[in-house]
């Protein structure tokens, strides 16, 4: 008998209570859920580490441990307010971590990529510095770490859904859970990148109305007909096709104030066209 074997595993449930708030597309082990539940932990070690920049909470500050620790090779010195990431990090763990308790295939999946997004955090800190010298010199610097704005976080992880990964679950043979995840069908036991976003199961067909999945379709939603991206007709409609829509829209226009006293206004009109997926 190997020690390793690759077992018959069929996604296990997600450990999120299923409830009317909740979106079923989050219960599948999809790369959408990879996304949620990455950019979920990010976000919360984002909003703590700024919270703690600002003086918000009485448990942290800024990160003192950089304080006056002088770069020799850099030629600067650590000052400011340099941004808890650690403090935030380490509470995103015990926060968004801890609803991950049944010893599943799932949890592999989600502690995974709630480390994928705080990992993507902590890369794109950033540094800046503050001249100090005669006359504007820049005779010495000080400097310390900010945060990102999370807006750039999102489009990272956005860049990190479309090339996400999808494994499978490998266990010991003496074990009834699994132990780690695997890319699916490589050779070996090779382990996605640790800000990899991972997947389980494909996504589902969006194209088509699905209530179990939380798929609302795209019959009926408005596209952009000359846009070659996802909002565009072609991608949207999924190859159905669109409809074309022509309306003339009325309002008051070039309206002024007459003496004494009333308000006289044009009428303007305008010829528009709307597509929607058939």
């Amino acid at each position: 008998m190997t020690p390793l074997s690759r077992p018959a595993v069929r996604c296990c449930p997600s450990t999120i209570p299923r409830s009317s708030s909740s979106s079923p597309a989050v219960a599948t082990c999809s790369r959408e859920a990879a996304f949620t539940y990455a950019i979920t932990a990010a976000g919360v070690a984002h909003s703590v580490t700024a919270a703690c920049s600002q003086g918000n909470l009485s448990q942290c500050g800024c990160d003192w441990e950089k304080q006056g620790y002088h770069d020799q090779e850099e030629g600067w010195k650590w000052g400011g307010c340099s941004a808890n990431i650690k403090y935030g990090v380490e509470f995103s763990i015990r926060f968004v971590d801890a609803r991950e308790i049944k010893k599943n295939t799932r949890r592999l999946m989600d502690l995974h990529n709630n480390e994928a997004g705080r990992k993507i955090l902590e890369e794109h800190m950033k540094l800046e510095c503050k001249c100090h010298g005669v006359s504007g010199s820049c005779t010495t610097k000080t400097c310390w770490t900010t945060l990102p704005k999370f807006r750039e976080i999102g489009y990272v992880l956005k860049e990190r859904y479309g090339e996400a990964v999808q494994v499978e679950p490998v266990q010991a043979s003496r074990l009834c859970q699994p132990s780690f995840l695997r890319l699916k069908e490589s050779r070996g036991y090779q382990k996605p990148t640790d800000k990899d976003l991972v997947y389980l199961e494909r996504s589902p067909n969006y194209c088509e109305e699905d209530m179990a999945t939380g798929s609302t379709g795209t019959r009926g939603r408005l596209c952009n007909h000359t846009s070659p991206h996802t909002d565009g007709c072609n991608l949207m409609c999924c190859g159905r096709g669109h409809n074309t829509h022509q309306y003339t829209r009325v309002w008051q226009c070039n309206c002024k104030f007459q003496w004494c006293c009333f308000v006289k206004c044009n009428m303007c009109s305008e010829r528009s066209e709307v597509f929607t997926c058939k």
